[in-house]
């Protein structure tokens, strides 16, 4: 062996040609260092952890979309929901964020204690990144202090936690949850002592709630796919009494459950119709038929006895008075969506959460304004501007939302004709670019958001979208194994295909230009880099040009200057995204675990050290700092949500 060679558990270094080797999977990746670290480099320099860490600012976003009951106003102002395996304590008069992060996969349900202090959260079974499952559990936990009081569960729940509740007359001091096991297992605990009281099988088919009686520390009402049951717990057992429908209508699901002043309950069902459940019974008492068109997702009963009803199909909140006569009503816009949660704001004003992710502050007559919106399907699509503080997205669900990192609020939103996968801004910041999931790609003008082009490519997955630095090019990378070359004039207004690479045998995943816009770099689905010419897009084999270019971004996972994000025995798909800071010292990468790390740059020793973060459940999908470096935007692919942090 000679000399020049150096080498570590999963990399070599060969000083004589100037690369270093390393294995994913046992596939050997080659990178080229620079002609002025050959000779200083080894394998062996510790990479320093960076100066600079990361503080989660804001979250975009929802969970409304198969989620419910999760949204609550707290004392303090405060709205509480969540989205990914984040809760969050919104204050929407201070526009201000906090957050609590003690889970580590989707949470999907919340219960607030009678104490309005206390709160407890359940989340499903997350995937650690050596591949052991993390076990569903509920967490308890102060809003005010965020810190968690008691871990419930752990090793108990199956699949997920899907609804929590603390009972209302004892002190609060039960806590019931139903998990996602086969037999849907409702279990009530003495949250104090972690301990459990009772457990049963529910349902073979879904709970959509479980709810104490107000008045009735021993008694549980549940509720989904055609069934309401009544559960009286004596010591340790639970004793059911199926809610008889009689001569009404037996609706497919029992949506939500909620109660009257009186003790009786209130169902809204997917026929569109409320039942009222008379104290004590088990007997239908009162119906208000065809209360809505279709499903009713959401009951809610204000402080002072009227009630609140939410509508899927019809979009609308209704108000009826204490004997369920219709008081008023207005209708959501389609855009923001089918009621999903209902909640009760300050003296005339209510929070109203929705399926399409977005929750809207409202007040009748006709009052709706929207204070979170989302996406609503995965999520891959991230720029940010070149100049302000906005960044783009762009999902499956074919919304493009520009964002403004201040407000926290969409400056525009467009609907496109195929699913979002990929998006790039012009150098100018007048156009930018959207790459979608069928192969068209279209441009769209950042004042008017109009129609600028559209051309198609393949009729593959467009996965990156890159104008070149000088703005006078624009690459366009597909999973047809392809990367299309067009030229730009007009400030981004006029396209001209020139030159196509072909080369990889595999999809185009990353891509970066030179600084001087002459040369572009590619990893692909098979961890293969090579280097295209710009103009002709040929195929550059020297290395000898390319090892010394300097690189506009560094947002290619596998190149010299980014390798030490890869940890032990990575698969090459278990990381999604890197980014270097504009001003050179800092990488971010966003994984399959729901994690974003942050290192030095450049981050060329294995395995280098980095601070490591949540908030995102399974895949966080892209990530990208502002133009300033003040902040960092991650996005999570299934969670759909978009995670803003200060850097």
């Amino acid at each position: 062996m000679k000399r020049s060679t150096s080498k570590t558990k999963e990399c070599s270094f060969n000083a004589e040609d100037g690369y270093v080797r390393m294995f994913l999977r046992g596939r050997p990746v080659t990178m080229h260092l620079p002609d002025q670290q050959r000779e200083s480099y080894s394998l062996d320099h510790k990479g320093a952890l960076p100066d600079r860490k990361l503080k989660l600012q804001w979250v975009y976003g929802y969970r409304g979309r198969d989620c419910r009951s999760n949204l609550y106003l707290l004392p303090t102002g405060e709205i509480v929901y969540f989205n990914a395996s984040v809760v969050v304590l919104y204050n929407t008069e201070e526009q201000q964020q906090r957050h609590y992060l003690g889970h580590n996969d989707d949470v999907k349900c919340l219960s607030v204690h009678p104490d309005m202090v206390t709160i407890a959260t359940g989340q499903v079974a997350g995937n650690s990144k050596d591949g052991k499952l993390l076990a569903p559990h509920v967490r308890v936990w102060d809003s005010v202090s965020l810190n968690t009081l008691h871990v419930i569960g752990m090793g108990v729940f199956d699949r997920a936690v899907s609804c929590v509740a603390f009972s209302k007359s004892n002190g609060g001091s039960f806590l019931c949850a139903a998990d996602d096991a086969n037999d849907h297992v409702l279990s009530v605990w003495n949250w104090q002592k972690e301990k459990q009281l009772a457990d049963v099988k529910c349902s073979n088919d879904s709970v959509l709630a479980t709810v104490f009686h107000p008045m009735d520390a021993n008694l549980i009402v549940t509720c989904g796919k055609s069934h309401i049951n009544f559960w009286t717990m004596e010591g340790n057992t639970l004793t059911k009494r199926q809610g008889l429908f009689e001569k009404h209508e037996k609706p497919k699901y029992v949506l939500c459950v909620a109660f009257a002043e009186n003790g009786d309950a209130i169902t809204g069902d997917s026929s569109g119709n409320i039942y009222v459940w008379a104290k004590g019974g088990y007997r239908i008492s009162q119906v208000v038929s065809g209360a809505h068109e279709g499903g009713i997702f959401s009951v809610c009963v204000l402080k002072d006895g009227t009630m609140l009803s939410g509508g899927g199909k019809d979009r609308k909140v209704v108000l009826w008075d204490h004997d369920y006569k219709k008081q008023a009503d207005m209708e959501v816009g389609e855009s923001l969506g089918p009621v999903r949660a209902l909640a009760e704001g300050k003296p005339g004003e209510l929070f109203v959460g929705t399926t399409k992710n977005a929750i809207i502050r409202a007040a009748f007559p006709d009052t709706l304004t929207p204070i979170v919106q989302g996406h609503t399907d995965e999520l891959w699509g991230l720029d940010v501007h070149p100049s302000m503080e906005q960044f783009v997205t762009c999902s499956q669900d074919k919304q493009v939302h520009l964002w403004d990192t201040n407000s926290h609020q969409p400056l525009w939103s467009k609907t496109i004709e195929d699913p979002g996968r990929s998006a790039g801004f012009h150098p100018s910041g007048a156009v930018l670019a959207v790459g979608t999931m069928t192969g068209r790609w279209l441009v769209l003008d950042t004042d008017t958001r109009d129609l600028v082009s559209m051309h198609t490519d393949g009729n593959e997955i467009i996965s990156n979208i890159k104008y070149s630095p000088d703005g006078n090019f624009l690459a366009v990378a597909s999973h047809d194994n392809f990367v299309y070359i067009y030229a730009v004039t007009e400030n981004g207004r006029k396209y001209s295909r020139v030159g196509k690479c072909t080369g990889h045998s595999s999809f185009v995943t990353h891509l970066d230009w030179s600084s001087d816009s002459q040369f572009i770099v590619t990893n692909s689905g098979d961890y293969e880099t090579l280097f295209w010419e710009a103009s002709s897009g040929k195929h550059v084999t020297s290395m000898d040009t390319m090892r010394n270019q300097e690189w506009a971004s560094s947002t290619c996972t596998l190149s010299f200057n980014t390798f030490g994000i890869w940890p032990d025995g990575a698969d090459g798909t278990d990381i999604n995204a890197v980014c270097r800071s504009h001003d050179g010292s800092l990488l971010a990468s966003a994984d399959d675990f729901g994690k974003v790390h942050l290192f030095s740059f450049p981050c060329s020793q294995p395995r280098a050290p980095s601070h490591e973060y949540g908030g995102h459940s399974s895949h966080v999908t892209n990530i990208a700092f502002l133009h300033d470096d003040s902040h960092l935007i991650s996005t999570g692919g299934k969670d759909t949500s978009i995670l803003q942090w200060g850097v």
